[in-house]
């Protein structure tokens, strides 16, 4: 055993014998000390977490300037996250304190410089997340040494406001809203004024982020603040055109929060100035779903109401006619083929039960609830879309996978295309890439038909299968690398397929008259390349649904 602990021992000096350290980094608040992991021979990865990159925001405030500090500010624990609910939504937890990033830098035998940044924003449904959460086995899921180390690029990740404090508004100058993006939006310009001192090149910046964070990577995008400040996007599962990722009945929300804060008053400027008043963790608890509210009476999708809004400033217009200021942007996005199951599966419970079945009254009730805006047409015709591969009687597993894409297609695949038509067809010099994930998922329990789930890309993309090997299979771990390949070549060149990681198969690029797609799993050859996703259903989406006149009319 002593053996065995000393070999062990001597295997971890000489992973990081003679890797370059940075040591303290000077940075505009002050300098910071992080801390060297080794990772192989002659390399390591620094890792500084819990820099402040904003001074603590005033309650419905944009982020201001940190002031700095005296000595060396050791950055070896994350910070508390933003001030938010909790999962099962029961509580709160976290700080108002909470504007920190933190930066992964690979290390050879020579230090680092010039190299990619790639800045990732987390998901959460702008309700809840942090810059290190989900850690199971370990590190953080968004832990960023192995994406460093495989892929040769600085990986920073940051806090941002979520919630009650972070997107709440009232439709005015009152409260603009949009505080969670402009956090976001600060963070991605003190990597802009602060990343050469750790080694990364702030004239090449790489935004990527998952869910809503993937949104606000596209309202980032489309933000004419955020001019120049990257190069390259990525956006797995969400856009700014997804119907959850914008709030356009601001002040409704802000009156419900303020009845239950006690702040409801007929006069506005009475409660805002109440609710300006009101304790920030009560604020936050009032921003909590009430699922029990939904069941039975509804859809998910109505549950996600913090979200940012068009507000004059950072986004001066609805976001699809925003894509003019992303036309020199390179822009990756994608979704999972099974994003809509879990939600899906609270919508219609029946899907994941083996011994129920799905009616088509339970495919009606879904429709009804996604396209009430539309009125009764919509749930006839796309019931007709969606059913018309049944036959005259239907396989139950196909009525029930059925459910689970039209959650997928409606909540994100479809606004995806419409993100990568409008890029495209904007474009002067941003190439334009399309991807699908369909690896099987890892989850137990879901049904046979189930593929990759929400949220399933990112153990991949952030290296999970090698940094917890054991859980893993082999093909795990091909399909992470390449994808891994595929991100950190783009945030190099712009081309997924161009750089210094070999990928299986090259990805071409969407244009406005071809829309090619890239299908990622684990065994990925020339036929990976395919076009026109889901046409049939994009198009019924796009055309037809969107041609019908609203219910309110």
């Amino acid at each position: 055993m002593k053996a065995t602990m000393r070999m062990l021992a001597l295997a971890a000096a000489l992973m990081s014998v003679s890797a370059a350290r940075l040591g303290v980094v000077q940075t505009e608040g002050g300098q910071v000390q992080g801390t060297s992991h080794g990772v192989g021979l002659f390399r390591s990865v620094d890792v500084f977490k819990g820099i402040p990159f904003a001074g603590t925001p005033g309650l419905w405030e944009k982020p201001k300037p940190h002031p700095g500090w005296d000595g060396v500010l050791k950055a070896t624990e994350y910070a508390e996250r933003c001030l938010q609910v909790t999962l099962l939504q029961t509580q709160t937890r976290g700080s108002l304190d909470c504007l920190y990033l933190n930066i992964f830098v690979p290390q050879g035998r020579k230090l680092s410089s010039n190299l990619p940044v790639m800045v990732y924003l987390f998901g959460g449904a702008f309700l809840l997340g942090a810059s290190d959460d989900l850690a199971v086995l370990g590190d953080s899921l968004y832990d960023g040494k192995e994406m460093a180390e495989r892929g040769n690029v600085v990986v920073v990740s940051a806090n941002y406001r979520v919630g009650t404090l972070g997107f709440l508004s009232t439709g005015d100058a009152r409260v603009p809203g949009n505080y969670g993006l402009w956090d976001q939006h600060a963070a991605i310009k003190w990597v802009s004024r602060n990343i050469a001192a750790f080694g990364g090149n702030p004239d090449n910046v790489t935004i990527f982020g998952q869910s809503a964070g993937a949104a606000g990577v596209s309202f980032q995008m489309l933000s004419p603040h955020n001019k120049g400040l990257f190069r390259r996007a990525i956006s797995q599962c969400g856009v700014a055109l997804s119907p959850w990722a914008l709030q356009r009945k601001p002040m409704a929300l802000a009156k419900k929060i303020a009845r239950k804060v006690g702040c409801y008053r007929s006069d506005e400027d009475l409660m805002v100035a109440c609710l300006r008043m009101t304790d920030p963790v009560g604020l936050t608890a009032a921003g909590k779903v009430d699922v029990l509210q939904m069941l039975g009476n509804g859809v998910v999708m109505d549950l996600l109401e913090h979200a940012p809004v068009v507000d004059g400033d950072f986004l001066p217009d609805e976001p699809g006619r925003l894509f003019h200021n992303a036309a020199d942007v390179d822009y990756v996005a994608g979704v999972n083929s099974m994003d809509g199951h879990i939600f899906a599966g609270v919508d219609v419970p029946s899907i994941n039960k083996k011994k129920a079945n799905t009616t088509v009254e339970d495919v009606r009730g879904l429709l009804t609830g996604l396209t009430k805006e539309k009125g009764t047409a919509a749930v006839a015709s796309a019931l007709s879309v969606y059913s018309a591969h049944w036959g005259s009687v239907p396989d139950p597993a196909a009525v029930k996978k059925t459910v689970a894409d039209i959650e997928t297609d409606f909540l994100f695949l479809v606004p995806t295309q419409i993100a990568l038509r409008l890029h495209a067809e904007h474009s002067s010099g941003g190439r334009t890439f399309s991807y699908l994930f369909n690896m099987k998922t890892r989850i137990p329990g879901f049904p046979s038909w189930a593929e990759a789930e929400h949220s399933e890309d990112l153990q991949y993309v952030f290296g999970k299968p090698f940094a917890t090997p054991l859980v893993y299979f082999p093909r795990h771990r091909d399909l992470s690398r390449n994808m891994i390949a595929y991100w950190t070549n783009f945030a190099k060149t712009g081309d997924p397929s161009q750089g210094d990681g070999k990928v299986p198969v090259p990805w071409p690029a969407f244009t406005r008259t071809r829309r090619p797609f890239l299908t990622i799993n684990h065994e990925m050859s020339e036929s990976s390349v395919s076009y026109d996703l889901r046409e049939d259903y994009v198009s019924y989406w796009v055309n037809r649904y969107s041609g019908l006149p609203s219910a309110r009319q």
